[in-house]
């Protein structure tokens, strides 16, 4: 009997990816056991700064547990029609105090898009915060100080960046994607979820791939 499935954030290399999954080298993030193809979940577009791209986001199943794992490419946020490099790109003008009009306008989204993303960020602002502070330091024993700005938001994204940069302290050699991809990988995609990120555990680096 299968048990219920769940989305797994991976790295944005679809090829790179195959390869672990066949390979057996994917864990699963319920058991640790070794995950196997099992199919597609359905096709999206997502739109990125270089125009839109088209995913089918791989199944697998695990042999230990029996559970079911969408693998969610890390250049995308769950449920997101935008790409986690525009999306963090609006976050950032939010954080620098630009409106949402502007934002849309220089990443030509429409600004409801963009008013979404920046109150479902502020929503979880002290969340993100803290818990992005947290991987900075667990990742850098000795990180730069983080300053406090007097927004939230602001140190909201201050701290997404710090605890991108700490990673690429501790892994320089490996770590690939944008800070806002690594924010997405972390989340598990759900960075702007409505309840809030669900900041991962493993250890496995799901932002990094190697080379």
């Amino acid at each position: 009997m299968l048990l219920g499935g769940s989305l797994l954030t991976v790295g944005g290399d679809a090829d790179g990816v195959e390869e672990l999954l066949r390979a057996g080298l994917l864990a699963c993030p319920s058991c640790a056991g070794s995950l196997s193809p099992w199919g597609f979940a359905r096709a999206r577009s997502l739109r990125t700064a270089d125009g839109p791209v088209w995913l089918r986001p791989r199944r697998s199943m695990c042999a230990g547990c029996g559970r079911t794992h969408v693998l969610l490419s890390l250049v995308g946020l769950l449920r997101r029609a935008d790409s986690a490099a525009v999306i963090g790109a609006g976050l950032a003008g939010g954080a620098a105090g630009l409106g949402h009009r502007r934002i849309a306008a220089g990443l030509a989204v429409a600004s409801s898009t963009v008013r979404g993303w920046l109150r479902r960020f502020a929503a979880h602002a002290e969340r993100i915060r803290a818990a992005f502070t947290v991987l900075a330091r667990d990742l850098d024993p000795d990180p730069p100080p983080i300053e406090a700005t007097g927004s939230v938001f602001a140190d909201a994204a201050i701290a997404v960046r710090a605890a991108a940069a700490a990673a690429v302290v501790r892994w320089p050699l490996v770590l690939t994607v944008s800070v806002w991809e690594f924010a997405g990988a972390v989340t598990g995609g759900t960075l702007l979820a409505p309840s809030g990120p669900a900041m991962l555990t493993n250890t496995t680096r799901p932002w990094a791939e190697h080379r």
